[in-house]
């Protein structure tokens, strides 16, 4: 007998972390034949007084929010990282050590619409929070304590979003997250070795393999990591090697505006619901220094795994051993390729 991807237990190597997953495809030989949920429509108004992200309300902490017609950004009422932390460090031992972060918060809202998300607005519609998103990497770039501008998005209550309102996050830390000092390590040495990004070389495999892709344009592709550790894990890779997403021309900003509307579009399909999901951009730090390493990209994180309420949920020996999944990313793609790229509420 022959190993097989598709049938046998394996381990997949994330080169971007360094990290491995458990693949166990021999659990679930045929993922989708259990029960598909469609909740109660969530409606939602156009406008909600209570809503603190609506144009005009009031916010929690005391201010009104403009009639905004388009995007809207303000400073977090309630931010991770405040600028006026005063530098200093808590090291009584080796192994207990501490260290001052200093940095800022803001919130994106991307329309004024209450009842709207990514999936449910067009490109037109999603262009203009691609150019917020690109005006406020720049903006806050400028700023000399920080190191690293966080852009993300968590969608949905499932996600511990605080308002369906929709709207995403941009945190900016003096030093580099976790999870991107891991991602920079890898690509640097890299590019140090092959004189290439490690990312152009990955999306150049996956396009020649083509199983795990999901959509693609002109200047981005969707796909599936090889090593995803959620069930419907994707990417969005630009084909170009850009650092920042401030290099993106307009064509390219209308290429990510099409491509963030067909994944959500398809995630929303899969169950018939609006689909949650933690995402964000990836990309070189803001600090001088030499950053041709880095390759632009997006992580999409969403959690439901078989309907619209039931989730995988990292326990047991994901927490104590290794990140594990049941369905494999091949099959994964394959069923966002099966979505229709028209949102489910508009079919017939």
């Amino acid at each position: 007998m022959n190993f097989s991807l598709s049938d046998h237990p394996h381990r997949r190597f994330n080169p971007l972390t360094r990290e491995w997953v458990l693949v166990s495809p021999h659990r679930t030989q045929r993922p989708w034949q259990g029960q598909i949920e469609t909740p109660p429509q969530d409606v939602r108004p156009h406008y909600d007084p209570n809503c603190y992200l609506c144009p005009g309300n009031m916010r929690a902490n005391g201010e009104r929010n403009p009639q905004y017609a388009a995007t809207f950004v303000f400073d977090n009422d309630f931010p991770a990282l405040l600028p006026t932390t005063p530098p200093g460090e808590y090291h009584p031992h080796p192994l207990l050590q501490a260290h001052s972060e200093r940095g800022t918060a803001r919130v994106v809202c991307y329309s004024p619409r209450h009842d709207l998300t990514l999936a449910e607005m067009d490109a037109a519609m999603i262009r203009p929070v691609v150019d917020t998103w690109v005006e406020q990497y720049a903006d806050l770039a400028r700023i000399p304590v920080i190191g690293y501008v966080q852009v993300f998005e968590n969608r949905g209550a499932m996600m511990g979003a605080s308002s369906p309102h929709p709207h995403g996050q941009i945190w900016c830390s003096e030093r580099l997250p976790q999870q991107v000092a891991l991602e920079d390590v890898s690509q640097r040495e890299y590019h140090a070795n092959e004189g290439r990004s490690l990312l152009s070389d990955y999306l150049d495999a996956e396009l020649e393999q083509g199983e795990r892709i999901v959509y693609q344009n002109g200047a981005f592709v969707v796909l599936v990591p090889f090593w995803a550790v959620w069930p419907f894990e994707t990417m969005i890779l630009s084909r170009r090697h850009v650092t920042e997403m401030a290099a993106f021309d307009d064509a390219e900003r209308d290429a990510l505006a099409d491509a963030l509307r067909n994944v959500t579009v398809r995630y929303d399909n899969i169950f018939r619901v609006s689909f949650p999901y933690s995402m964000g951009f990836h990309q070189r730090p803001v600090v001088d220094g030499d950053w041709a390493h880095w390759h632009w990209h997006a992580h999409f994180y969403p959690p439901l795994l078989r309907s619209a309420t039931v989730r995988k949920f990292l326990v047991g020996y994901e927490m104590l051993g290794t990140p594990q999944r049941d369905i494999t990313p091949e099959q994964a793609a394959a069923r966002l390729r099966d979505q229709s790229e028209t949102h489910f509420s508009m079919l017939s």
